[in-house]
């Protein structure tokens, strides 16, 4: 498998992407961007863009907060986050700094690109979609589902909204909220809910009940079936 750090820029900021793609770049293949959660870009969201080049994409960890900067607690990890949660339009005009960074490397088919996200960054890929951006898919695991608070294009991929039905953080009225949205838009979107499970049911690490974080085996595996058979359906 070969991975690279990818350097970009937004504005200002200088960001950092991890690029994995398997083989090389000689034929062109679909990419997937991965939208990290609100600590910034980690190991957890570059395993998720190597798993996706084991199944023939080319991943794309992007960043959203800047070359280099983490959170490590929970008030960091708010600190970072909040600007991009208060200005949408911000965060969308960084999404598609990615977006376009991915599409411009060597082996991607840029009529082919996709994202996905991770609570936070499951809000990053709803509002790249939201945004009208011409991508075939966005897929949020246990994402933000708050609604933009403001005008949105026409949704032209298709949405997979992978849930944990007793998150706090999303309750089933902002669930029915979200859905609603998505049928206003007249998008093609799909919502997989799962059962006595809870926020951030994809990480490993999570194991806070009170937070009202903690990983569900069975709900990341599904999940990652889903997405899995979701990719397959919109790059064929």
């Amino acid at each position: 498998m070969h991975t690279e750090h990818i350097d970009y820029k937004h504005g200002d900021a200088t960001l950092q992407a991890l690029l994995a793609r398997e083989g090389d770049a000689s034929a062109p293949r679909p990419g997937v961007l991965v939208a990290h959660a609100w600590g910034g870009r980690d190991a957890f969201a570059d395993g998720k863009a190597r798993a996706l080049a084991e199944l023939g994409y080319v991943g794309f960890a992007l960043d959203m907060y800047g070359k280099g900067v983490r959170g490590t607690n929970v008030a960091e990890n708010s600190a970072l986050m909040k600007p991009l949660m208060q200005d949408r339009g911000l965060l969308r005009a960084r999404l598609r700094a990615g977006l376009e960074t991915l599409r411009a490397q060597p082996g991607v088919d840029a009529s082919k690109v996709a994202i996905m996200g991770f609570c936070f960054g499951g809000l990053c890929a709803l509002d790249l979609a939201r945004s009208g951006a011409d991508i075939l898919g966005a897929v949020s695991f246990h994402g933000l589902l708050t609604p933009s608070g403001g005008p949105n294009e026409p949704i032209q991929a298709r949405v997979l909204a992978l849930h944990g039905y007793d998150d706090p953080m999303v309750p089933p009225d902002r669930l029915a909220e979200f859905q609603q949205e998505m049928t206003a838009s007249g998008a093609d979107w799909q919502v997989h809910a799962y059962g006595g499970t809870v926020h951030a049911f994809t990480v490993p690490e999570a194991n806070n009940a009170q937070f009202g974080t903690v990983y569900n085996e069975r709900a990341a595996r599904r999940s990652w079936r889903s997405a899995v058979d979701f990719f397959a359906e919109i790059f064929s």
